[in-house]
């Protein structure tokens, strides 16, 4: 695929400066790809292969549905103006804030499908056969995943005949067309059912793609695709096997003490920002001290303060108290003190499962079961909470998606979940002091799905941008 920013790809092969030259180099092979038969020579190779896949999976997702959506307000601590275009929907194909995820996916891709190469052929004791079929299940998974990612961003409708992104099988150099999104779905579901045949029951490191992991995949797929009886399904599976636990363990979920209700996790590292990875957290709050993006007044007045322990959580008094300075900052990944921002990335967790099978069951107006989902969540996380019902389809979908914009704030979901929905992106006044009158965004409004990144359209003569860019 020509990706203008992969960094595994070597640049083209040099020319030859004379025939002499040229003929002693006839039979070398080309410096742009990776030589699988080099590279991975044994199982053991394979796993290095794939941890490296695993290192490189996006997060910036969380970054742009923070700035796009109604989650996070621009303070006056952002004395540096960091974001500040993609906050006030000032966006563009060569807007690297909103388009990172497209170059991170497909290194990620890449990688894994350069594994996928390597895998049947590299030397296998018999004890090592059933070990390489787990690994090759972690690969589909992972390469279905990223896909997805690549789609809730840069899918041009949420919809059948849209315009998708590729769907990268192979590790080729070449200039693929936009696959539609119902092919690229159709795709993401293949992959992650054969992953699931391959991933034993017993392998449960949830920092690494297990079967769990790969039912909760397939919940959140089914949910932007409508299935609502296969989401509740899936969701039901991954809710069996990791349950909702206590608030005492929920508070450790966030300072990375506990793994209870975490279903995947990828292990983020101090190394990460010497290799110029920024922490999950750098994206709300500055090193030095500085608030960059906060929660919204919207969001904080959702929350009883005093009962919900997920206000505890999630944020925190500013350390900044000076007159005009937001009041409270961001805090699900300021874990230690000795290394600001750094925090494992949660990517899929119990209580996402809870509000998809909710949801899913609200839909298919089962209104009691909706409820209970909603019920046994909020109960897990209020202090002295009463139970609800829901007297109509309406009101259930309401109470839903408040309680996924409450329990899931900062993890990447709001901006997306507004779009799988048609809904505007609206800020209230309070929220929008510094936002230049971006305080409606419309689905009719070309801002609001995001570009393919200029360097690539660039790059390869069949990629298509989409509209308005």
């Amino acid at each position: 695929m020509r990706i203008q920013y992969l960094k595994n790809i070597l640049a083209g092969l040099a020319l030859c400066t004379g025939f002499s030259a040229c003929n002693k180099k006839l039979d070398l092979k080309a410096t742009d790809t990776i030589d699988t038969e080099k590279a991975f020579r044994n199982v053991a190779d394979i796993n290095l292969g794939i941890i490296g896949a695993y290192q490189g999976v996006s997060f910036t997702y969380i970054r742009s549905s923070a700035l796009m959506s109604d989650e996070c307000m621009l303070p006056k601590d952002n004395s540096i103006g960091k974001y500040v275009a993609t906050y006030r929907w000032q966006n563009d194909p060569s807007n690297s804030t909103i388009t990172d995820p497209f170059p991170e996916n497909y290194v990620v891709i890449n990688r894994v499908n350069n594994v996928l190469g390597a895998i049947d052929i590299v030397p296998t004791k018999p004890a090592e056969a059933a070990l390489k079929e787990r690994y090759r299940g972690e690969l589909l998974a992972l390469r279905a995943y990223c896909h997805f990612d690549l789609l809730r961003n840069f899918a041009a409708k949420y919809e059948a005949g849209a315009m998708g992104v590729p769907y990268m099988e192979q590790s080729v150099i070449g200039s693929p067309a936009r696959d539609n999104y119902e092919v690229v779905l159709g795709n993401i579901n293949r992959d992650l059912a054969a992953a699931k045949k391959l991933l034993p029951e017993d392998f449960t490191d949830r920092t690494r793609i297990t079967r769990t992991a790969v039912s909760a995949i397939q919940a959140r797929v089914a949910l932007y695709e409508k299935k609502w009886p296969q989401a509740a399904a899936y969701a039901t599976e991954a809710i069996d096997a990791v349950p909702l636990t206590n608030q005492a363990e929920f508070l450790k979920i966030w300072t990375d003490k506990s793994l209870e209700e975490v279903i995947w996790k990828n292990v983020r590292m101090v190394a990460d920002n010497d290799a110029d990875i920024p922490f999950i957290g750098d994206f709300f709050y500055d090193v030095r001290g500085r608030a960059l993006y906060v929660p919204s007044f919207e969001w904080t007045r959702l929350f009883d303060q005093q009962k919900d322990i997920r206000f505890e959580a999630y944020v925190m008094k500013n350390p900044r108290t000076e007159t005009g300075y937001a009041p409270f900052i961001v805090n699900k990944y300021n874990v230690t003190a000795d290394t600001k921002n750094l925090s494992d990335h949660k990517l899929f967790r119990t209580a996402e499962m809870y509000l998809i099978r909710a949801e899913a069951r609200a839909q298919q107006d089962n209104l009691t079961g909706a409820a209970d989902d909603l019920n046994a969540l909020r109960n897990a996380r209020i202090t002295g909470y009463t139970a609800v019902t829901f007297s109509n389809k309406t009101a259930g979908l309401q109470a839903i998606n408040e309680e996924r914009f409450k329990e899931l704030a900062f993890e990447g979901h709001r901006y997306y979940d507004l779009r799988r929905n048609n809904q505007s992106v609206t800020r209230e006044p309070a929220d929008a002091v510094n936002a230049i009158g971006s305080v409606l965004l419309q689905p009719d409004n070309y801002l609001y799905v995001f570009p393919i990144p200029d360097m690539e359209v660039k790059a390869n003569r069949n990629m298509k941008q989409n509209t308005g860019y």
